[in-house]
């Protein structure tokens, strides 16, 4: 990096420093991701008081503009001044959670960068990837699911280190979170409960509902409530599996499923049996994703709307608004039941 100190000049040097970096940055000679001299490295370079350039990085931290990595050095943050800067922390990376990322990405527009992140339902996991970023992002879009109810109450605690107007709760709010905060969220319960209450007509004809509920896989467990509440008051038989590989498909049964190798494994069944969807056994899949659309001619499913998810948390934050919104959900027909 050219940079030179102008003796005469009113402005500090710590200031003439981070100028420069920004004035950089606009045109183009200093690029995203690119490493900085180290402060000692600056310092000696032009003959600089080492207080004088931590003064500069540490200005240029506190805005956004640089990322310090441990053990590594600086790096340039932006792509230009002035820019958005979301932190996306997820539990996972699947096809519908896809659909949020890009949607919350297109909707903020090119001024945003939004860096992707997963905790895979760990609280220490996600302990270590907040104290790592925090202080570096305008906001953080957050997927708070976690294995066990203690390390829920560990999110908590972290969650309450953000500062309120930087945080947004995605997919799941948390009520008991003693910081205000926004929010786009489902309520897996009465979501379940109202999708099917919406598409009693057709399982009406069902005597008996299976839902395949995975224990290896994190789903939060509010669902269960919803299909049960429902079974309870439409005085359906229910029962719960962990999965359908080694099962024996019932007729007369719908079978709400969870995970695509539980739906591709009762599809296959019902080929080899000779057993049509929608008449002989009903199929009820979670989440929508295309491919669901065209499998076995349609597979009907209960999901919530997560493109609009991603859109909304999007504008929240354009709009610098706080609010908590219920994301869409709906039961989607198709030709399984």
């Amino acid at each position: 990096m050219l940079f030179t100190i102008d003796e005469k000049s009113s402005v500090p040097k710590y200031r003439q420093i981070v100028e420069a970096v920004i004035k950089g940055i606009e045109q183009g000679t200093l690029k995203r991701n690119e490493q900085l001299p180290s402060i000692n490295e600056f310092s000696e370079e032009y003959y600089l008081a080492r207080d004088t350039v931590e003064k500069a990085y540490n200005v240029l931290k506190k805005e956004g503009i640089i990322q310090a990595v441990r053990g590594k050095g600086f790096f340039i943050r932006l792509d230009r001044p002035g820019q958005i800067r979301v932190l996306l922390l997820m539990n996972k990376l699947s096809a519908y959670k896809k659909m949020v990322y890009y949607a919350l990405l297109n909707t903020l527009g090119p001024n945003a960068i939004v860096d992707l992140r997963l905790h895979h339902h760990s609280a220490q996991r996600f302990k270590t990837l907040l104290e790592e970023n925090l202080g570096q992002y305008n906001y953080y879009v957050i997927m708070p699911h976690f294995y066990e109810d203690t390390e829920q109450v560990n999110a908590l605690r972290l969650l309450e280190q953000i500062p309120a107007h930087q945080l947004v709760l995605l997919d799941k709010d948390l009520p008991n979170l003693k910081t205000p905060h926004s929010a786009v969220y489902q309520e897996f319960d009465r979501d379940a409960y109202t999708a099917l209450e919406s598409g009693r007509d057709l399982l009406a004809k069902y005597r008996n509902m299976v839902l395949v509920f995975p224990k290896d896989v994190y789903y939060p467990r509010e669902i269960i409530r919803g299909f049960r509440n429902y079974c309870v008051h439409n005085h359906m038989e229910y029962r719960q599996l962990d999965t359908l590989t080694g099962a024996t498909l019932a007729t007369n049964t719908v079978y709400v499923v969870l995970e695509d190798s539980d739906l591709a494994e009762l599809v296959r069944q019902a080929k080899q049996r000779k057993l049509q969807l929608g008449r002989d056994v009903g199929v009820l899949a979670f989440n929508d994703t295309p491919l669901k659309e065209v499998l076995a001619d349609g597979i009907t499913v209960i999901s919530t709307d997560h493109e609009q998810m991603g859109i909304t948390a999007a504008l929240l934050i354009k709009e610098n608004r706080q609010e908590r919104i219920k994301n869409p959900f709906q039961l989607i027909r198709r030709n399984s039941l």
